[in-house]
């Protein structure tokens, strides 16, 4: 007859259960917010509770300076279902999603800020928003409650954008974002890139949505963004046009301008070349001569240096690098 075993021995002898995919997954970046966190927590427990939906929250601690991480090590040993990630310094908003973004499980990715102005209550609405029409559904703070240094330029920002990629959404920076799994595996978001995932996620194929949130005033602490922030938006607002509009074909990029640019070089040439045939001018005192000369060498570099680009790309061309939605066989 066999021996019974302990209770232990037998714990250790039963498989561990796979644990359980979240419906959705909270990716919060943060720094310095030690004041905040409990408060947003609970909220966040409370409405997930009244959703009747399972979660799995990731803070991602972006090198705080204050008690931020050792308020969320207390949340953890409360509830499992809260995950922190801390950084050795400050890498960044961006760098913050990206890691959330990998260590993400569910069904669905829903991004906020940890300072209390994104409301949790917000959550189901964005995720029943998105439904069959869209990938990817970007809050817009329709009613902000922000200081005029920060609204008046990010309308502006916001404008420029919307001009330059096609896509009008109202509130491209809003942190408040549900995604499906996806879309957040794909997308690669470094340096301040963040602020432009749906331009990324539009250009990569994804169905991009927006929904009215609500935003509430700042209750702790102060903004951790200065205007400095829009100008290197603006750089990396040309980084994805080109990464995303123009990386296959840079020659219709490089070679639109290097045609203008020839044209004009070569239309003011012409024109005082006629001149001095006719006798009217003499070339040896006219600048503008020079400058025609300058424009259509700008232009031959520009069309050579898209023609490069093209060369480049056809060496690498790799189709793994297109967005597949789904395959039969």
């Amino acid at each position: 007859m066999a021996k019974p075993r302990d209770k232990k021995t037998a714990a250790r002898a039963r498989p561990r259960r796979a644990a359980e995919t979240p419906f959705v997954s909270l990716v919060i970046p943060l720094y310095n917010e030690d004041k905040s966190l409990v408060e947003l927590y609970d909220e966040i427990v409370a409405i997930m509770a009244k959703a009747g939906k399972s979660f799995e929250a990731i803070f991602v601690d972006d090198g705080s300076t204050d008690g931020s991480f050792a308020v969320l090590e207390k949340l953890h040993k409360r509830d499992p279902r809260m995950k922190a990630i801390r950084f050795r310094r400050n890498f960044g908003k961006s760098a913050a999603l990206s890691v959330g973004f990998k260590e993400a499980r569910g069904e669905y990715v829903v991004t906020m800020d940890a300072d209390l102005q994104d409301d949790p209550a917000e959550i189901p609405g964005l995720i029943e928003e998105m439904g069959d029409s869209y990938d990817l559904v970007s809050g817009w703070k329709k009613k902000r409650h922000d200081p005029i240094s920060k609204t008046v330029p990010s309308r502006l920002a916001n404008f420029v954008t919307a001009r330059m990629t096609g896509i009008s959404l109202h509130d491209m920076n809003c942190g408040l974002k549900a995604y499906r799994k996806e879309v957040v595996k794909e997308i690669s978001v470094y340096g301040e890139l963040h602020r432009y995932i749906p331009v990324l996620a539009h250009w990569a194929g994804y169905r991009v949505g927006e929904k009215v949130v609500h935003h509430r005033p700042r209750k702790y602490g102060r903004t951790k963004f200065g205007i400095s922030r829009f100008f290197r938006g603006f750089l990396d607002l040309l980084t994805v046009l080109f990464t995303t509009r123009y990386i296959r074909r840079p020659l219709h990029l490089f070679g639109v301008w290097g045609m203008i640019s020839f044209v004009i070089g070569v239309f003011i040439d012409g024109y005082l070349s006629v001149e001095w045939f006719l006798g009217r001018t003499s070339l040896s005192n006219r600048p503008l001569f020079l400058l025609g000369f300058l424009f259509i060498i700008i232009g031959i570099q520009f069309v050579s240096l898209g023609l490069l680009g093209e060369m480049i790309n056809r060496q690498q061309q790799d189709e793994t690098s297109y967005s597949i939605r789904e395959i039969l066989k």
